[in-house]
């Protein structure tokens, strides 16, 4: 997971597992961590970010659930495949966005140029 740091911030509204699960969800959605990337153990991130094993735990459960993630037993949890698509779609939306931003177009110029380029795709 280089480059990717978890935390939880305990005066949030939001529950630990879900800041850590949103935080791996935007990971995986901008291609910080990619298809096959190996997950920390759980007791192993449980003491990273300072939560119980309990709470990891729920975290990859879910994202599990989702296609997020998938476990593979004891050879650990790893970023699911399935999610590869979205990531680099993520990545394309991205870099579109800071391409049209940059060239001084607004959200509906962006907006319409991508419905555009859809209908010429037929």
């Amino acid at each position: 997971m280089a480059g990717v740091v978890l935390s939880v911030d305990p005066a949030s509204s939001d529950p630990p597992f879900r800041q850590l699960k949103r935080q791996i969800v935007e990971a995986v959605s901008r291609g910080k961590l990619t298809a096959g990337t190996r997950m920390p153990a759980v007791r192993k991130l449980a003491d990273e970010v300072g939560v119980s094993t309990a709470t990891a735990a729920k975290v990859y459960r879910e994202l599990e659930e989702a296609g997020v993630l998938e476990g593979r037993g004891r050879s650990g949890t790893f970023v699911s495949a399935a999610d590869a698509a979205g990531a680099a779609l993520a990545r394309a939306a991205e870099e579109f966005t800071a391409s049209a931003a940059g060239a001084g177009f607004g959200l509906e110029e962006a907006l319409d140029a991508v419905r555009n380029a859809f209908k010429n795709l037929a």
